[in-house]
């Protein structure tokens, strides 16, 4: 069931007289439960009715626990326990609490339901989600309240996880385990820890990356996180929720925690405990950062620069992991998605800040605005020495102890993480990165303000000296500060979003630090005329920092710049401007829900006069603003904020708050301007397209928030304009608009609002109508009469007025009346009409809906008072407590409800008489009548839709009982068919003896009867003047059903509104105080909860029945637009009506039988496809046959639209229709029994007889309702397989059929023989489809007699657990000899003739990678003579002989080899074709062998590649069905094929075969023992080992290599024992002249390595593996990750590459020589490598090989070599090293650079250094960053200019990655030697020397110039004009050299310019204007 279908029961429909807060004892209260109460009182005190007393939903709450529990006892989980658990969501709706006893038991018992082998998985998601709901809160239940097990989880992802290889249907359980084990993680018991280690350690295999990823995943998702010390180093080095409270890590914690829920097969290893211990006292678990040590800490910010994923220029050193993650298999991706990286990565970021280092010295700046230097990165304090004229000076570095950025090393490291990327966030170098970027610093603000807050509370349990400093809070803000302004402009949605929300949780941490930069940019880009993406950048800024601008809390100092930029802001407002417009209105959306819009320079008697040194803000459009400059040293900008005092702020504000009313008149104006020039409106009266509509929305929307938070004076104003601009002018364009702009007034203000348009509206209205307005007859949307334009205008304006508030309607009741009535009779067109049904329809929603009345930013009484009206500035951003808001609510008094049934009476009741009289027999129905019927149908549906909280439905006992014998919910005992009872939700009239109430009910029943009796009439009336009455019927009977209770007041509508709300005021996580705003939308979406409990179910009676049968009638008619609407109705009846599928069904199938009419039969296929019937219809195994039935016969219409309807709509039903299992009810579950008696133990119920009665009721019932789906799972087979086999059956239907047929395979019921023999036949089919399901139904079946067999017990079966009988566990004692004793053991062949049989064989991959087992399984080899499995499964025993049948008929092999050798695509053999052969003869043993053999042997004699393809499918299905087959049976097999393999593989084997045989091996050897298969092997080992490398034909060597590698890559590990010689065998061959088979020596040396890779703890044992993790030292590789195993080969190369290089010939011939050969070889090899797994030994390899690689890319007669040299160079740098390595590799980076002899290796080894820093910099050593400056700086000096060049590139992206301290001296430095350097006449020998000095130095410092491409230093002016400037015309290369600089400064400071010219004076201007353009126009 989707929906839970619930009857209303009645217990006691009147409102408690008593107060909700009395009783309140009855709960077992904890002071956990009592906050709640607290919570559930203020909601209760924000409703205007009483709310039912708690101890009344204490039962309620009770009934619905002791059914849930009912449900689960009688294993009625699919019916009862989906309905109960649906009222359990319901209920809790109702914001009561659960209490805490209760919750646990609840949670406990679904956590136990949801882990029950063989449940459906809905029933597992729907227990999963419940157990999400009662966990969620970790306030509301802790592990000291709950324990839960870990086991069963973990038992059923393991048997779901990885498919077989004959498993192709599966479900979503791994995702639901993965989702239950997220949420259960923080119950599992501590002391498990040790159990999870053993279980999931032993599963780690590193060569195989689905055995990486599956244990990684088990140890993330199960192990808890409070007591990490023991596995998160271990976790470290294979690759944490903080901790900030440290008692959570106790150890003495896990003692005592009972340990109580484990399981069966659970035991707690006793691990020595000796480190572990704690101190006496526990501090918790800190170290060096947070609790990481220093080295995990580098690793991990290494792991955040790297997910970055930013590319750099160089040839994708980022794509070494995705290449490696291409390995894993699909399954992985089943289960649930971790959570965001980048979100973790800030968390851990953000917790593990602490003051826990030495500070820096404050900068004397204030407010630098470029992120501040992480301080611990001391990079070159550049000493000035005697060399100081050289560049090759040593950069010295002063010894000085270690500092961070406010003290804090995570911060430090965060902010050199900032840094170092600061350039990927500007806009024009944006990319897929950026989102990534800029959502991480979102998180890091967003935690940061969640944890400063937190800190704040008292009951915070952070230690005081680990707490986070305003220092650091200032310092953060300053970091991140440059990048947020940088990145604000960009183009992409996303980015702005994150930055938006980035600026806004700064703002209020420092709003003195952002609110002026913003500022700074928002006032020109608002006053210019700037980009239309500019200006609405800074507008959505100055949204994202409005808490800093209106709430006087958050910054005093800031409301004063308010009024300017609302000021300029008002072009903002521009129809042809949407995306401007919508961001205009949302910041004043935000704003105006905090300030009151009032001149306060009104009612001033005496203003304070200012001194003249304080700044006073001009009250015209422009608003000066402290200047920025960016790095602020010595910035004119002091703290000009802090000097004012809080009273002159005051005074400041006031003084501006004089401009309000000029801005409101401009605002309005803008407004009426914006609507005059709408588009003209549409048909269906929108003006315009999506977009107007979307502006007109927005722009009212803001208009409406404002006028709440007006003063009097201005709100007059504003309502004078409007009407001055309503009444003088009449706008076809904008006649929605107006409407929308009256209501906003009017919800502000209805009274005044009714007293200045009603009259005026109504005069204009009768006028209108008395000269002919709407009286052309018309039925249907068109474009309206321009004479009908003014009576629309008005219509549209009184509508608006009638908005807010029906008390002050009253006073016009009598026009009202009377205006009704005009409309009524004289509006004869369809728009008039309709607009006068909704004005009705409004006027009674007014008078009879519960609603808030306003919601301003300040409480009624508040805003009323004197204070406030002089203050109001003072309250600006008020924020509220709960308890603090007062709301005051619309409840619709006696007089109201009078009115509205006087409306009723004298209106609505004619009305519908007239109607009864229309549909008579004798009335002519011409276009007249037709026009008749629909306006008075419009006027009374408007009317009804209008009151849908006026009386409050009852359900009789009668219709209760009717309804529950009819109900959609099939065999289930009435009890169980979930009821409840209403609540109080302030219908008007709720006592059905109420003389008013029974009027209404008794008009509402009649209005019902006509619809029917219309519906009936229309039926039989032909098509002329019908499809428009209909249309409007339709739409009436939508209000009768469905406009009830939330209808017109949404839930889902106030929840989605309530939370948006929330979001946009929310100002940091967790936040308990609230605009007032958010609390009366709060108050509104409670009431709507309320309401619509009252309508999840309706009274379905006999009334109800026939228009739902009228509407299913209306949904097969044959004009297709009603069919649409009558379908969508039904749909949502469907929701709201119990019992509708059931009834309309018959009906459907019936239009589905020959003979229907086309449109008719379309129309029932469309509505079938619903998902409400059809899906429903085809899950119940009752309803099944009949829509199978119903559908397979539809074939007998051959009309192709109605055939493409059948196929949509099977297709949309099957994926419901799944495999029948119920083995769910024969599983004990003694974890469930032990929760439920808990739970009904602790309820005290259910322990009446009649209760008891109920559950053996309830579970006789299942146990009926289980015989009715196996009678209806026979009729199905029974009915699909007669369509099936029939002559007559199209193929298309004969799919349908085999598809049905192949999912009614069951593995816990014998499919029987005809059934079987059925898809035996289709295996031969012509048509592929068939042939592919058969098939595959065929292995399904096959390997469901397996598991019938081998599984012992339902649990095993549903979890297809199998105990094959050869199967046996070997107890082992964990030693690294094992390892090998086990891995060797491959290599000794198995003689098949032996007697004495031991278990030897292990298919699977070999364990004991990193660690052992206790435990090994093995397989016996078989009987000689007797079958391993004497017996298949008895009840399959017709199936077998159906097999034994078609398998041992020689022409059957015949027909179904016929069809695998025909021609087709495929290159490779396919793997359904091998599993059916290899299925069959799994079962029969050797019994269809002499039938098949003739074929195969024709097959393998033809050469032809399709029959060859055959042939090795039929082949490797036998080889691998004989897997279990009695040894001599085996060796028969084996004498016939060993012949045969010689032929196959040495002579039939060509290139267009090559590919099919070598699939062939990878298909036997794939999870085999290569025991097993032993002259296969003996073939391929002996091939390879005498092959010849050199022959003249490479493909007899190519051939046997595919051979080989299948083999080797299948075994993996287990090709252990024959590496050594294969490696040895090929590496002598290694300079082979064929390219091809050299190729395969660089795959077997990448895979060599990666199986011989193993780690190295003293022992293969996971406690001495975990142990070991934390002791040895960092640089100890106990992960074995290092390259050991080609080493000596590597240093063999070395020296022969010195050899080969001296014998080289260059030229055209080069690339034939030995070294270009094996040097390609090499990089291959490497290159494989470095994209594997095991990635990281290759740096082993290559550091040896530098010097050489350097060799191969500067050659320039071998391209391929140099290319894949340099690549495999820079991929290397995205690999991140060993610790020990980094120095390694930089040094021989260096190396090259400095002594090479040649330019071209110095060229290429420069970027390396860039790519390497930029990629590794969290793990490079200060010395290290020192010597790569210097080295940099000597080759700014080197003789080759390019080397120059590139020397200077890469010493600008380095210092743009370095703090800038050390950028100033080496500008000293440059600047010297520019000065110093002279040069002589050109024919002076010094003359080359003399340029290339000063080249040198100009090359410093634009390397300087270019690394801040987006700010401008303050000794950029200087560098540029002076320096640079005067070396313009100086010779080549240095000329070229400044212009490129300066052509470069240009383009990356064109979009700051503005800013960045105030950086320089006018003769600095000057000479830039020269330098950039080569003469001045400056002047």
């Amino acid at each position: 069931m989707v929906l839970p279908d619930l009857l209303l029961l009645s217990i006691n429909g009147t409102p408690p007289t008593q107060p909700m807060d009395e009783d309140t004892d009855d709960m077992d209260a904890t002071e956990g439960d009592r906050y709640y109460l607290r919570k559930l009182k203020a909601h209760a005190h924000s409703l205007p009715y009483s709310i039912e007393p708690i101890s009344k939903m204490m039962e309620m709450l009770d009934f619905i626990i002791l059914r849930i529990a009912q449900c689960v006892e009688a294993k009625d989980f699919e019916v009862g326990l989906q309905q109960w658990d649906s009222m359990l969501t319901y209920w809790s709706m109702l914001k009561y609490p659960i209490p805490k006893t209760k919750r646990v038991l609840l949670a406990k018992l679904y956590f136990h339901v949801s882990t029950i082998p063989g449940l459906s998985t809905q029933m597992v998601a729907t227990c999963a989600d419940a157990f999400r709901t009662l966990t969620k809160s970790k306030t509301k239940i802790t592990i000291e309240d709950m324990r839960l097990p870990w086991k069963p989880i973990y038992e059923i992802l393991k048997s779901d996880l990885f498919l077989t290889r004959r498993q192709f249907e599966y479900t979503q359980l791994s995702w639901c385990m993965g989702y239950i084990a997220d949420h259960a993680r923080r119950f599992f018991s501590p002391a498990a820890i040790e159990e999870m280690l053993s279980t999931f350690v032993p599963l780690l295999d590193g060569t195989q990356l689905d055995n990486i990823l599956a244990p990684q995943y088990y140890l993330l998702t199960f192990l808890p996180l409070t007591h990490p010390q023991s596995y998160l180093p271990m976790l470290f080095r294979m690759l944490a929720e903080m901790h900030v409270d440290p008692a959570v890590s106790d150890p003495r914690k896990i003692a005592e925690l009972p340990d109580d829920e484990r399981v069966e097969g659970e035991d707690r290893p006793r691990w020595t405990q000796e480190e572990v211990k704690g101190e006496a006292t526990w501090t918790g678990l800190y170290k060096a950062v947070g609790i990481f040590s220093e080295h995990e800490w580098h690793l991990f910010m290494c792991k955040c620069l790297a997910s970055m994923e930013i590319p750099l220029a160089d040839a994708g050193s980022l794509t070494t992991g995705p290449n490696a993650d291409n390995q894993a298999g699909f399954e992985i991706g089943r289960l649930p998605k971790p959570n965001w990286r980048i979100l973790s990565m800030a968390r851990i970021i953000v917790y593990s800040m602490a003051p826990d280092g030495a500070p820096v010295p404050p900068s004397n700046a204030p407010t630098p605005l470029f992120s501040p230097l992480p301080s611990g990165m001391n990079t070159p304090q550049i000493q000035t020495s005697t060399l100081k004229e050289f560049l090759a000076a040593p950069l010295g570095k002063k010894d000085h102890s270690r500092t961070y950025l406010a003290g804090s090393k995570a911060l430090d490291s965060l902010a050199r993480l900032i840094a170092s990327t600061e350039s990927f966030f500007h806009p024009s170098n944006s990319g897929a990165w950026t989102n990534d970027l800029t959502a991480f610093i979102k998180y890091i603000v967003y935690d940061f303000n969640k944890r400063w807050h937190e800190e704040q509370q008292p009951d915070c349990k952070t230690p005081l000296h680990r707490r986070l400093t305003k220092a650091m809070k200032r310092e953060l803000v300053k970091s991140l500060r440059t990048v947020t302004l940088l990145a604000m402009f960009s183009q992409d949605s996303t980015t702005v979003s994150n930055i938006q929300s980035c600026l806004k949780s700064m703002s209020v941490m420092e709003p003195d630090l952002i609110l002026h930069p913003i500022l700074e940019r928002a006032v020109p880009s608002l006053e210019a005329l700037v980009e239309t993406q500019r200006t609405i950048a800074v507008i959505k800024a100055l949204g994202a920092v409005a808490p800093a601008i209106v709430s006087r809390q958050v910054y005093y100092a800031g409301a004063k710049h308010l009024v300017p930029i609302l000021q300029l802001l008002i072009p903002g407002i521009d129809l042809n401007d949407p995306g401007k417009t919508l961001c205009t209105t949302a910041f004043l959306v935000e704003i105006s829900q905090f300030i009151k819009f009032g001149d306060l320079t009104m009612n001033e008697e005496s203003r304070p006069v200012l001194l003249d040194a304080e700044p006073t803000l001009p009250l015209n459009n422009t608003v000066t603003l402290p200047s920025f400059s960016l790095d602020d040293m010595e910035s004119q900008y002091t703290d000009l904020e802090s000097r004012l005092t809080d009273e002159e702020e005051d005074a400041l504000l006031k003084d501006s708050t004089g401009s309000f009313p000029d801005w409101i008149a401009n605002f309005i104006r803008r407004v009426i301007q914006l609507l005059e020039n709408l588009p003209d409106e549409g048909p269906d009266g929108s003006a315009g397209g999506a977009t107007e509509v979307q502006i007109v929305d927005a722009v009212t929307g803001a208009c409406s928030q404002i006028c709440v938070h007006l003063s009097e004076p201005l709100y007059d104003l504003v309502l004078t304009m409007i009407f001055d601009y309503a009444s003088t002018n009449v706008r076809p364009n904008a006649v929605r608009a107006i409407h929308q702009l009256v209501e906003c007034v009017a919800n502000a203000d209805p009274v005044k609002t009714l007293a200045k348009f009603f009259h005026f509206c109504v005069r204009n209205i009768q006028v209108e109508l008395e000269n002919g307005a709407s009286s052309l007859r018309t039925t249907s949307v068109s474009s309206p009469l321009p004479s009908d334009a003014t009576l629309h205008w008005n219509l549209a304006i009184l509508r608006g007025t009638i908005y807010n508030d029906g008390r002050s309607v009253l006073k016009y009741k009598d026009d009202l009346m009377s205006l009704f009535r005009l409309l009524h009779n004289k509006t004869l067109s369809k728009r008039g009409y309709s607009w006068s049904g909704e004005l009705l329809s409004s006027t009674l929603l007014t008078l009879t809906h519960t609603y808030p009345l306003e919601n301003k930013f300040a409480n009624p009484e508040e805003w009323e008072s004197a204070e406030f009206r002089t203050n109001h500035h003072q309250h600006w951003g008020k924020l509220y407590t709960p308890d603090e808001v007062t709301i005051s609510w619309h409840v619709p008094d006696d007089e109201e409800i009078q009115l509205a049934l006087d409306i009723f009476k004298t209106l609505i009741e004619p009305t519908l008489e007239i109607l009864e009289n229309l549909i008579g027999t004798d009335i002519p129905r011409d276009e007249v009548w037709r026009n008749d019927f629909c306006r008075h149908l419009s006027f009374v549906r408007n009317a009804f839709s209008g009151i849908p909280t006026l009386i409050k439905e009852t359900i009789n006992s009668e219709d209760l009982e009717s309804a529950i014998l009819t109900s959609d919910i099939l065999d289930e005992v009435p009890e169980m068919i979930a009821s409840i009872e209403p609540v109080v939700s302030g219908f008007c009239l709720t006592d059905p003896a109420n003389p008013r109430y029974q009027y209404i009910a008794s008009l509402k029943e009649r209005f019902g009867s006509f619809l029917h009796k219309a519906s009936v009439s229309l039926q039989q009336q032909g098509a002329e003047n019908t499809v428009d009455a209909v249309d409007m019927l339709i739409r009436a009977v939508r209000t009768y059903m469905l406009e009830y209770g939330d209808s017109r007041d949404s839930y889902s509508l106030n929840d989605e509104q309530y939370r948006n709300e929330k979001n946009v005021a929310r100002q940091f996580a967790h936040q308990k105080v609230w605009p007032r705003a958010v609390y009366v939308r709060r108050a509104r979406y409670y009431h709507s909860a309320r309401l619509h409990w009252n309508s999840i179910e309706r009274r379905r009676g006999p009334l109800e029945d026939a228009l739902i049968d009228d509407i299913v009638e209306w949904s097969l008619w044959h004009y297709a637009v009603i069919r649409r609407s009558s379908q969508s109705l039904l749909e949502s009846i469907c929701e709201v009506y119990d019992g509708v599928r059931r009834r309309a069904l018959p009906i459907l199938l019936k239009a589905l039988e020959p003979g229907t009419d086309d449109d008719r039969m379309k129309g029932a296929l469309w509505t079938i496809n619903s998902p409400y019937l059809g899906k429903y219809a085809i899950s119940e195994p009752t309803l099944a046959p009949k829509i199978l039935k119903s559908l397979l016969g539809c074939q007998h219409n051959e009309k192709p639209s109605i055939q493409d309807c059948v196929s949509a709509v099977a297709e949309n039903c099957l994926s419901s229709f799944l495999e029948p299992l119920f083995l769910v009810y024969e599983i004990p579950t003694p974890r469930v029994d032990k929760a439920l008696s808990q739970l009904k133990f602790t309820l005290d119920i259910g322990n009446s007889p009649k209760e008891g009665a109920l559950v053996v009721r309830c579970r006789n019932k299942r146990i009926e309702r289980l015989q009715k789906m196996e009678d209806g799972i026979q009729n199905n087979i029974t009915m699909i397989l007669e369509v099936g086999e029939s002559e007559r059956t199209h193929w298309r239907y004969e799919i349908l059929a085999t598809r049905c047929l192949r999912t009614l395979v069951r593995r816990d019921a014998p499919t029987s023989s005809q059934h079987l023999q059925f898809f035996l036949d289709r295996v031969h089919d012509d048509h592929p489809t068939i042939r592919y399901y058969a098939q595959r139904a065929v292995t399904k079946s096959a390997r469901n007699i397996k598991l019938r067999t081998f599984c012992m017990t339902p649990a095993d079966l549903a979890l297809m657990q199998t105990r094959n009988p050869l199967k046996m566990k070997v107890v082992v004692e964990p030693s690294h000899q094992l390892t090998s004793q086990v891995l060797a053991a491959y290599m000794k062949p198995f003689d098949m003739k032996q007697e004495i049989r031991t278990p030897l064989f292990l298919d699977r991959n070999p364990p004991g990678w990193v660690a052992w087992e206790d435990s090994i399984t093995l397989y016996l080899p078989p009987n000689p003579t007797i079958s391993a499995f004497q017996s298949w499964d008895p009840s399959s025993k017709a199936a077998l002989e159906t097999f034994r049948e078609s398998a041992t008929d020689p022409s059957y092999w015949e027909n179904v080899a016929g069809l695998y050798s025909e021609e087709n695509h495929e290159t490779v053999i396919t793997q359904d074709n091998v599993s059916f052969v290899k299925s069959i003869f799994q079962l029969l043993e050797d019994e269809p062998f002499e039938a098949l053999k003739p074929t195969m042997e024709k097959m393998i004699k033809n050469k032809d590649q399709n029959k060859q393809r055959a042939a090795a499918e039929l082949v490797a299905g036998v080889i691998c069905g004989s897997k279990h087959w009695p040894t001599t049976k085996q060796l028969n097999l084996w004498k016939w094929f060993t012949p045969f393999i010689k032929q196959i593989f040495g002579q039939n084997v060509k290139t267009d075969t090559l590919l099919i045989w070598t699939s062939f091996f990878e298909y036997i050897f794939y999870r085999t023992d290569p025991r097993r298969v032993q002259p296969l092997v003996d073939y391929v080992v002996n091939e390879f080992n005498n092959i010849d490398y050199n022959a003249e034909m490479t493909f007899d060597g190519v051939k046997v290599l595919s051979y080989f590698r299948a083999f080797y890559e299948e075994l993996g590990r287990k090709f252990t024992p024959w590496a050594d010689d294969a490696l040895a065998r090929s590496w002598s061959e290694i300079n082979s002249e064929h390219d091809d088979l050299r190729a395969y020596i660089g795959e077997l040396l990448a895979f060599t390595e990666k199986i011989k890779w193993i780690p190295k703890p003293t022992a293969p044992s996971t406690e001495v593996f975990s142990k070991e993790c934390r002791v040895v030292p960092i640089d100890f590789d106990i992960m074995g990750m290092r390259g050991a195993y080609h080493k000596d080969r590597v240093i063999e190369l070395v020296g022969r590459f010195k050899v080969w290089r001296e014998e080289r010939s260059p030229g055209v011939r080069a690339f034939q020589s030995t070294y270009d050969r094996v040097g390609v070889t090499v990089c291959k090899w490497l290159y494989q490598a470095v994209h594997d797994v095991h990635a990281i030994s290759t740096f082993d390899y290559i550091l040896p090989l530098m010097p050489e690689l350097f060799q191969f890319a500067e050659l320039h007669d071998n391209n391929e070599l140099a290319t894949r040299a340099s690549t495999l160079m820079v991929r290397m740098c995205g690999v991140t090293p060993p610790l020990p390595m980094v120095s390694q590799i930089l040094d021989a980076i260096f190396e090259a650079i400095q002594n090479s002899p040649s330019w071209r290796i110095r060229l290429t080894a420069l970027p390396l250094v860039q790519v390497f820093y930029f990629r590794q910099v969290p793990l490079i050593s200060e010395i290290k960053i020192v010597e790569m400056l210097e080295v940099l700086c000597k080759c700014l000096d080197d003789e080759v200019v390019e080397v120059r060049e590139m020397a200077a590139t890469t010493l600008s992206g380095i210092l743009r990655l370095s703090p800038r301290r050390s950028v100033l001296t080496l500008k000293d430095r440059f600047v010297r030697l520019a000065k110093a350097s002279h040069i002589p006449n050109r024919q002076d020998p010094g003359y080359n020397k003399a340029i290339r000095q000063r080249h040198a130095a100009i090359l410093g410092i634009c390397a300087l110039v270019d690394s801040y491409p987006y700010t401008v230093e303050k000794w950029m002016p200087e560098l540029l004009t002076n320096i640079l400037a005067e070396h313009t015309y100086d010779p080549i290369p240095i000329s070229t050299t400044v212009r490129k600089c300066a052509s470069n400064f240009k383009r990356t400071h064109q979009d700051t310019w503005h800013e960045d010219a105030k950086r320089f004076n006018e003769d600095q201007l000057a000479a830039l204007s020269t330098l950039l353009t080569g003469s001045s126009y400056y002047a």
